[in-house]
């Protein structure tokens, strides 16, 4: 990608206290590439950085200049969101904070239902496991939006199983979003933001309906005790096969929520 592309040279704003920096590490996993908001009130010099994303010193630069940077949060460990979190936190003398204290940086970890005061802005912690046992989701008070990092996306859907991420989890998780005041910005770690995170929520629930009953026709089909690939070949069997790793992961958290049902 070219230094010249005009979405990876500026802060695009998206609200009246948000902005995001598209990191240049786009896949089949990162769509566009990551994320990395930067928040702050209206008329307030300092920022908060989520999710500073790859560890790539013209990413990193990018979201220095919209300091100075008062804080840094993570919403889980992955490294397409959290690799850069201690290079970043050098550059700027910002504190990490997430919800795994081994994350964290000159601060303590996050607690559910935590309210954080920077940059003029209040941030309500939601904690949102699923995608992985340290996912949280983040309120902007006041602004009306919330950051879903990878729980819910701009485009497409969120891969479950890694981490020990499970489904019954991130379906009470989708219920928490979806419970969120209509209208509430949702801003992804993934994708473009999109205009209503309670509504996204329930149609994220209404496909993991769709999945479930179609893992449960496929295990009709199947004898014994299949693995996850197997029922992967049935379920998914429309989508490229370069994502059925990614598959693998979800169906098996879809069989091991049946198996507990």
């Amino acid at each position: 990608m070219s230094d010249t592309h005009p979405a990876y040279e500026v802060l695009r704003p998206v609200t009246t206290a948000a902005g995001v920096v598209l990191a240049d590490n786009p896949s089949g996993m990162t769509l566009d590439g990551t994320n990395s908001w930067v928040l702050r009130a209206p008329g307030n010099r300092g920022c908060v950085v989520v999710d500073p994303g790859p560890d790539e010193p013209r990413h990193l630069e990018r979201l220095r200049e919209h300091g100075p940077v008062e804080l840094v949060l993570l919403t889980h460990h992955h490294l397409d969101h959290s690799e850069a979190a201690r290079t970043f936190a050098d550059l700027t003398g910002a504190p990490v904070r997430a919800l795994d204290p081994t994350l964290c940086l000159g601060a303590e970890g996050l607690g559910a239902g935590e309210a954080v005061g920077a940059a003029g802005l209040d941030i309500r912690v939601l904690a949102t496991p699923g995608h992985t046992t340290d996912s949280l989701c983040f309120v902007v008070d006041g602004d009306g939006s919330v950051l879903t990092g990878d729980t819910v996306l701009g485009r497409g859907t969120t891969v479950l199983g890694d981490h020990h991420g499970a489904l019954g989890d991130y379906l009470r998780s989708l219920d928490r979003l979806a419970a969120l005041p209509p209208g509430t910005r949702l801003l992804p770690g993934h994708g473009p933001d999109l205009p209503d995170a309670p509504q996204t929520a329930r149609d994220y629930l209404a496909h993991r309906e769709q999945r479930l009953n179609q893992v449960r026709a496929a295990l009709e089909q199947l004898p014994g005790d299949p693995e996850p690939r197997q029922v992967v070949e049935i379920v998914y069997a429309d989508v490229d096969e370069s994502l059925w790793p990614a598959a693998d992961m979800s169906v098996a958290a879809q069989l091991e929520y049946l198996r507990s049902e």
